[in-house]
């Protein structure tokens, strides 16, 4: 397909949804590089991706132009690429998450530099979805959402908890200044561990460097607040299986992820290369399978659109902070992050992606009171 011919496809599929490249509004875009037509059409979003990190084309309001084209379902109705044909017939034939593999998405993800994480998170380093009904900024959103997650589990003085996927310590610390609970963290991540532990010296809580699949012990509830989406579908029932196991026969748990409209087993080839490798959004209908006869399902709530926020609200504060981070991070790694942040944003404004937190317990024991007011 010559270059011409591939400009003028691609500008009738954008402009389809209502994006049009050489535009005035804020939602169109700008080419740069007339080599950015035919790397979109061959590509896709990786292309697409990828010609933004080189600086081949912008948009005023890249997460309004992204919301436009996924609403339309310009990446549905797209031809499947050769990257996305090999990454999803190598989705059904290995295990891209068994336990040899683990470790990987700490190394090439939240290991990337603490400085980066503190300057766009809140003041607890909370990496998950904030919960912003009665919130005025990401600082009070955080910590309403730590305290909704207490309330759920029904939290109280002396409880053990298991906090699987444990990021920097946010909720271990939190549950146990707040409300006097016993907590032990689990992470991949090597920098998360070590400035976890020191945010946390001094009260009743443990993190350790392992996998989830090596816990063991028994707790009063189990909390996982946006780990689940580096699970991956072959492994769905042993998530839920070690959680049975270590949680109490009266116990609770709390999974907060990401949920998607329908199942898949890989996540689209940009996001898998560049920010996390071998994630996988799971959908509600996956995780009900992956519970059948071990759990009941007290409590489902979506507050998806929170995440538009919360995405919006890291994007402001990484370009506020990144004077302090340019000589560290390069001009190609800062438009790899906004393209995350925005794009992501977009996914969660257009529907495509939700926010749930379930509450499970044991199968035959009573309902805890679950409201989430």
């Amino acid at each position: 397909m010559g270059a011409r011919s591939a400009e003028t496809l691609l500008r009738e599929l954008f402009e389809a949804a209502g994006v049009r490249i050489g535009g005035t509004s804020r939602h169109d875009l700008q080419v740069h590089d007339h080599h950015f037509y035919r790397r979109v059409l061959v590509e896709g979003n990786l292309g697409l991706g990828e010609a933004y990190m080189d600086g081949l084309w912008d948009s005023p309001a890249l997460d309004e132009m992204i919301e436009r084209l996924l609403r339309a379902g310009i990446y549905d109705t797209a031809r499947a690429r050769p990257r996305e044909v090999a990454l999803l017939l190598g989705a059904r034939l290995l295990n891209f998450q068994k336990l040899g593999r683990a470790f990987e998405v700490g190394r090439r993800h939240y290991d990337i530099g603490n400085d980066l994480f503190e300057a766009m998170l809140d003041s607890r380093m909370i990496y998950s979805c904030a919960y912003w009904r009665n919130a005025h900024d990401l600082e009070q959103a955080q910590l309403a959402k730590l305290d909704l997650v207490c309330r759920k589990i029904g939290l109280k003085p002396g409880a053990k908890i298991l906090d699987l996927g444990c990021g920097w310590g946010g909720f271990a610390r939190h549950a146990a200044e707040a409300y006097g609970a016993e907590v032990t963290g689990f992470t991949v991540s090597r920098e998360q561990a070590e400035l976890a532990t020191r945010r946390c010296r001094g009260l009743p809580v443990e993190i350790r460097l392992a996998d989830y699949r090596t816990v063991s012990g028994c707790y009063d509830a189990v909390v996982s607040l946006g780990m689940l989406e580096h699970v991956g579908p072959k492994n769905y029932r042993t998530y839920m299986e070690v959680i049975r196991r270590c949680l109490s026969p009266d116990g609770v748990s709390l999974i907060q992820t990401i949920c998607g409209n329908c199942s898949m087993r890989h996540l689209d080839p940009w996001m898998n290369r560049y920010i996390f490798p071998n994630g996988v959004i799971p959908s509600l209908a996956q995780l009900g399978r992956a519970m059948e006869d071990r759990f009941v399902l007290e409590d489902v709530h979506n507050f998806g659109p929170y995440y538009d926020r919360t995405l919006m609200a890291w994007y402001d504060n990484l370009r506020d902070e990144w004077p302090h981070l340019e000589a560290r991070y390069d001009a190609r790694f800062r438009r790899m992050w906004n393209y995350y942040l925005l794009s992501c944003a977009a996914t969660f404004r257009s529907r495509c992606h939700q926010l749930l937190q379930l509450v499970m317990t044991p199968v035959g024991n009573p309902q805890p009171d679950c409201r989430h007011t």
